[in-house]
């Protein structure tokens, strides 16, 4: 009954498909006689009479799928019905069994095209759609795992594993709603050598993504197993089977906190430290791959878990405490730094693991700090990490024992200190010296001869290697970063040069990498794309809260025109141009100076001045646009170790030594792991701070002069023309003050408005600081309108004043006229008593004289007159104290203001007295 069913479903789509895979595949006649073939074979095995005629079709059949596209359409359109009625109906026919199961292998399995059109249809894919839509057939494949014969259960695996490459995620589902379907595929393990290594590739594609399936696998005893089936293959020494062995750990362990739990409370880390033990030194490329696989399952234990989780923060924490109990750090030493002859891409994976290890762990720290390597002369492990650092020709590597030391530097101030107190000059001879001597140099010593070996040699790229470390240790600690300001470097002759800071020196070297070619023999710019990123690095990380840092870094005024032309340089990247903004940023927020030349004020003059205001800050837009930074934001995490990925990752010596720059990206790509998370957020917190500091300067003068009244009065014993000249410099220095600020605020508004109209046509490209620029803008706006309310009550204040200085003017010249008027009195009284005396005399000499008394007469008359001049002098005086007190409050209050009191007052006074002066001159004349 199953057979005429089956032949009147192949009937069907034979009339509808007919022509169909000549016209997929370019020609109508070959593709109906494909069909043909096919259907008469399926005819032949579902109605045939005798068994051996069956088997002979089916082995056709298998044959021609396996080999002709063609056919494996035809097949899918018209023969797993057969295919499926054969294992479900005839299972005592083991040869049938055994010729569907690779019929439908071949079906399965895509044949390669040398030349084929784009789009093209891919059958194989078509197939394993169609099988694995029914969720019947995957229950039929997995019983046939229970059957005897050893090629039905070899042919059931490979055809699982075919289904779920194609299509993984139906096949994980059909498998879960199986009863016992994992059991059945976890009991393939302990079968026969083939069927165990098949059913460990198929269940290492089950468990990539299923978190379910990986559950059920572990509680099937899975670590047991796989860690059985390494040991009997050799360990890291072993084959293939050893690496899916590893991969299925690892998928298991990835982000999976119960499960590393279990692996760690029923078998613990013991099986997995002897893989990383060596047994030789001879690396094949399969060892390799086996060692990274295994450094992969150590790297996802110190990991523990993706979820923020205090309980999994607690595992994380527990399995590297585990690890370095169990001799971890050991092995890893071996791989990474004692066994030169290891493979690069071990003694990376190595190095990295060290670095995850004594990450944000105080035990670990410790113990890597007191580890010492060497049979023989020994020293210590650090020592050795940088001197990897400072020798190794592959940028790879150095980057990887880089992360060594800036994980142990992370929060581990002691830990800093420690290595900066290392960090004595040595004489230049010492310093310099072959670089065999330098296994008897201490920490600091070898790297001070990185930072400064290179004037000599021209090995640029080892300085900055040792910049990147020395970045690690100042990293937020500021007793740091003023020891090692401290630190001055002695010249190449000394009679020719005095020692100069080690700060400058790294300036210096800076300036020197535009010219220098890399160790390498690369152009001058693809090293500057490295070397000069990693020093600009550094002095970011040394000048941050550290104004000595700053006033050391200004006392050299070449610093800062140099870094004020790398701003400007269009030949640099936008990353080193944005760096050497930001540097020029930290010496205006964390300048201390008073010092003219040297003060924030003259630090943003003279980038106002040089590079302008609007320039100036669009580099740190570019910088945050540049391929390093968008790159370092969107970092992607570790690719797991597959067996498509293995291969690639074996042979890769060193990924990024002789990659240059293309033209779109100038950058260096191995900057990306220089500059990593924490080195962005401060550069964007620098970024604003920046901004605020700019705009806050030129808000306020450059000198806040108080005027305390007391500095305004006339000083004892100060002659007039002193304090005339005194009050005059005060009036002159507010208005310096007053102009300056005005320039300033000028300056500002004509740059903000210059960055408000270009920010309209470029808001869609600066998305990021287009907030802050506009909440900026507002601001300033809004102090602007606040001092023209202010200027305004000035004016008016002013202009009162004004005309209270005219009144009291008037007032003055009217005194100045009575004073005048009783001076002329006073001077014809004199002339009348004058010619009295002369008639006096006259009349002495000639007759008698009628006036007996005429000298009494005389004198009471004078005494008279001399009385009340003074009364009325004494009147005048007293009005002209409280006038000229009133002068002095209005001249104060004009000074304030900023008039100048001599213009005021020019012109008025000149005549007064002249005439009194004149008729003073003429008597003194007749006297005599």
């Amino acid at each position: 009954m199953y057979f005429s069913h089956s032949r009147l479903y192949v009937d069907e789509p034979c009339f509808r498909l007919q022509g169909v895979v000549g016209l997929v595949f370019g020609n109508e006649n070959s593709g109906s006689n494909e069909d043909s073939y096919v259907e008469r074979l399926l005819d032949r095995i579902s109605n045939g009479k005798l068994a051996e005629d069956r088997r002979t079709a089916m082995a056709e059949l298998q044959s021609v799928v396996g080999e002709s596209r063609a056919s494996q359409l035809a097949f899918g359109a018209m023969g797993f019905p057969v295919m499926m009625g054969v294992l479900k109906e005839e299972r005592d026919d083991v040869e049938m069994v055994r010729g569907a199961l690779e019929t439908l292998v071949s079906a399965l399995t895509p044949i390669d095209r040398v030349k084929g059109q784009k789009n093209e249809v891919q059958p194989a894919l078509m197939n394993t759609d169609l099988l694995s839509r029914e969720a019947d057939s995957i229950s039929l494949l997995l019983s046939l795992l229970s059957e005897e014969d050893f090629y039905v259960r070899y042919y059931t695996l490979q055809l699982l594993t075919a289904l779920l490459t194609n299509s993984p995620n139906r096949l994980q589902e059909a498998i879960l709603t199986i009863p016992r379907g994992i059991t059945r595929l976890m009991d393939m393990l302990m079968d026969r050598e083939v069927i165990r290594n098949e059913a460990l590739l198929l269940l290492t594609y089950l468990t990539r993504e299923a978190e379910e399936i990986q559950k059920i696998v572990v509680f099937e005893g899975a670590f047991e197993k796989i860690f059985s089936i390494i040991k009997e293959e050799g360990g890291s020494d072993g084959g293939v089977v050893v690496q899916d062995c590893l991969e299925l750990l690892n998928n298991l362990l990835r982000d999976n906190a119960s499960n590393q739990i279990l692996l760690r409370e029923t078998m613990g880390f013991d099986p997995l430290m002897s893989i990383l033990k060596l047994r030789g030194s001879s690396f094949t490329q399969q060892k390799t791959i086996n060692v990274l696989s295994a450094l992969e399952t150590i790297n996802l234990l110190i990991m523990g878990s993706s979820e923020a989780d205090s309980s999994k923060e607690a595992n994380r924490l527990t399995n590297k405490t585990a690890l370095v109990q169990k001799k971890v750090l050991d092995h890893l030493l071996m791989l990474g730094v004692e066994s030169q002859w290891a493979p690069v891409p071990v003694r990376c994976s190595a190095l990295r693991c060290i670095g995850d290890l004594i990450a944000g762990h105080p035990k670990n720290l410790d113990a890597l700090a007191r580890k010492v390597l060497g049979d023989g002369p020994q020293e210590a492990a650090l020592n050795s990490i940088l001197r990897i650092i400072l020798r190794t020709s592959s940028m790879q590597e150095f980057l990887a024992a880089d992360y060594v030391f800036k994980s142990f530097c992370e929060k581990n101030a002691e830990g800093q200190t420690m290595l900066a107190s290392t960090l004595i000059p040595q004489p230049y001879s010492m310093t310099h010296a072959p670089l065999e001597e330098d296994v008897n140099m201490s920490f600091g010593s070898m790297l001070l001869r990185g930072l400064t070996m290179s004037e000599s040699e021209g090995d640029l790229e080892t300085c900055c290697r040792a910049a990147s470390v020395l970045s690690h240790i100042l990293k937020d600690n500021i007793q740091c970063k003023e020891k090692v300001l401290r630190i001055e470097i002695e010249a190449p002759t000394p009679s020719l040069g005095s020692p100069e800071p080690l700060l400058h020196r790294m300036v210096k070297y800076l300036a020197l990498s535009s010219s220098v070619k890399s160790r390498n023999g690369n152009s001058s710019t693809a090293g500057n794309s490295f070397v000069q990123p990693t020093i600009l690095k550094l002095l970011v990380t040394w000048l941050v809260d550290s104004p000595s840092a700053v006033n050391c870094f200004l006392d050299s005024r070449p610093h800062l025109t140099y870094l004020l032309e790398l701003v400007s340089d269009e030949s640099a990247t936008a990353c080193i141009r944005g760096l050497a903004a930001v540097i020029l940023g930290e010496c205006v927020i964390y300048n201390k100076s008073a010092e003219n030349g040297k003060d924030a004020f003259a630090i943003v003059d003279t980038i106002g001045q040089k590079v302008g205001l609007t320039t100036f800050f669009l580099k740190f837009d570019e910088m945050q646009k540049s391929y390093i930074f968008a790159s370092a934001s969107s970092a992607q995490p570790r690719k797991p170790l597959t067996r498509s990925t293995a291969a690639s990752m074996a042979d890769i010596e060193d990924a990024d030594d002789n990659d240059l720059p293309d033209q779109k990206n100038k950058d260096h790509p191995s900057l990306s792991s220089i500059f990593d998370a924490h080195f962005m957020n401060l550069v964007q917190s620098l970024e604003a701070n920046i901004r605020e500091k700019i705009v806050e300067v030129y808000s306020h003068p450059k000198s806040k002069v108080a005027v305390v009244p007391a500095d305004l009065e006339q000083k004892s014993g100060e002659s007039d023309g002193a304090y005339i000249t005194r009050l005059k410099a005060f009036v002159e220095k507010q208005c310096s003050e007053i102009q300056d600020l005005l320039g300033r605020n000028a300056t500002l508004a004509e740059e903000l408005s210059k960055t408000s109209g270009g920010s309209s046509s470029q808001s869609e490209q600066r998305v990021g600081g287009a907030a802050s620029d506009r909440f900026q803008v507002e601001t300033l706006k809004r102090d602007l309108q606040e001092a023209s309310q202010r200027l305004e009550l000035l004016k008016a204040e002013k202009a009162k004043i004004e005309d209270e200085a005219s009144m009291y003017q008037n007032l003055a010249g009217k005194m100045e006229s009575d004073l005048k008027s009783l001076s002329g009195a006073y001077n014809t009284l004199e002339q009348a008593n004058f010619h009295l005396e002369k008639e006096v005399r006259a009349l002495k000499k000639g007759e008698p004289s009628a006036f007996a008394d005429i000298e009494a007469i005389k004198a009471e008359a004078k005494e008279e007159a001399q009385k009340e001049s003074e009364v009325e002098l004494n009147d005048l005086l007293v009005c002209l104290g409280q006038e000229q007190s009133k002068v002095e409050k209005l001249s104060t209050r004009l000074l304030e203001l900023g008039e100048n009191v001599d213009k005021l007052l020019e012109g008025i006074g000149d005549d007064v007295g002249l005439p009194g002066d004149d008729d003073d001159d003429d008597d003194e004349e007749d006297e005599d």
